[in-house]
């Protein structure tokens, strides 16, 4: 059963970050994803759009905020813009470098009003450098850190869907930077830029891999190393059924747990470090999980050490015994979605539903309450 969070007004203070307030200028991708978990930890976001964009206030990534349509291009918007901002804890924007200075909103307008406030901008290449102002997606972002060459088949790189730059490298990078400046602001009364790039999120994630090949353990190319599908005791393999399953057996108990579960008797398996024989063993391993089904698997291996589990669908993944006991997926407006993520002891996240909001009235209630 999928769980169904409280009602709106039961939840509405709660979250580590209730009185919290954060604007956000409407984007796509990693900001209101950001503000989505931001929002879903109790902050108060506002989102800024434009008029007649008609937000869906069913959204997963938009869920939790109070959103006002307004003419950026007008001066007297724009001076709403600023008296609730003067009251704001926190900015998110994701527009390419100079736009909201051109609109009279850039760091040093706003912040001579609110000297606290912590200005977050989020951006594929970053604030400055020859490609600031290009345009670019996920894809590109990872390719010049490094991130995409390393990921995919022998033949070719696969794009990790767009998690790798825009969620990982981008939206988590640029909660870690505000909650950093916000709790640095709370000590000096100063606010700041963050510039969050995913490019430089990207190339961040890939520190332990820079790591692994300054050492000599990490080798340039895909399909050939132990976490990027070269080992055999550490990838994927189809079932008789058609379905998929994964193993991450790296450790040597771990290895000999998947050898005895799996009947892997024949002794060329004793060389699990071999670089060499692992294409030969992959192909013994591959005939060997073929020969059963998904769910027989699941029987023999999961809940062991073996490091095992099922690959399943989004349709699927909410019906996993595990994922159904922590409630990792909720129901909300008939949306199957994932759940607020991490969790808190004291004060727990939750779900709110988003809503339209006046301008002038959030700035008198922000003003009110300062």
């Amino acid at each position: 059963m999928l769980d169904k969070p409280a009602a709106q007004s039961a939840v509405r203070a709660s979250g580590p970050l209730a009185g919290f307030r954060i604007v956000e200028f409407a984007g796509i991708g990693p900001g209101p994803f950001a503000c989505m978990m931001l929002a879903d930890m109790g902050a108060e976001v506002v989102t800024l759009d434009r008029v007649g964009a008609r937000k869906n206030l069913k959204s997963v990534a938009g869920r939790g905020r109070k959103v006002v349509e307004l003419d950026l291009k007008d001066k007297a918007a724009v001076a709403s813009v600023l008296d609730l901002l003067a009251n704001a804890d926190a900015l998110i924007e994701g527009f390419r470098p100079g736009v909201m200075e051109r609109l009279g909103l850039g760091p040093d307008v706003v912040m001579a009003r609110n000297p606290r406030l912590v200005f977050g901008r989020m951006t594929g290449w970053g604030q400055e450098g020859p490609l600031a102002r290009a345009a670019g997606h996920d894809i590109n972002y990872i390719s010049v850190t490094g991130a995409l060459a390393a990921i995919g088949t022998k033949e070719k790189p696969v794009p990790p869907l767009n998690l790798v730059g825009d969620f990982g490298g981008g939206a988590l990078y640029l909660v870690v930077g505000i909650l950093a400046a916000l709790l640095e602001a709370s000590k000096s009364g100063k606010g700041q830029v963050v510039d969050a790039a995913m490019c430089d999120g990207a190339a961040s994630l890939m520190s332990m891999f820079f790591d692994m090949t300054a050492i000599g353990r990490w080798t340039e190319g895909r399909d050939q190393n132990f976490l990027d599908g070269g080992a055999h005791f550490y990838g994927v393999y189809e079932c008789s059924c058609g379905n998929f399953i994964s193993i991450g057996s790296i450790e040597p108990q771990f290895y000999a747990l998947l050898r005895e579960h799996a009947g892997l008797t024949d002794a060329d398996f004793d060389a699990q470090m071999d670089r060499n024989a692992w294409p030969a063993l992959k192909e013994k391993l591959t005939k060997v999980f073929k020969s059963k089904s998904r769910e027989d698997w699941c029987k023999i291996m999961e809940g062991t050490d073996i490091c095992f589990a099922p690959i399943l669908t989004m349709a699927e993944a909410p019906k996993h015994p595990h994922n159904a006991a922590r409630k990792i997926f909720v129901e909300r407006h008939g949306v199957t979605q994932p759940a607020p993520a991490p969790r808190f002891s004291r004060t727990p996240s939750a779900i709110r539903d988003a809503e339209k909001a006046d301008i002038a009235e959030l700035t008198k209630e922000w003003k009110a309450g300062r």
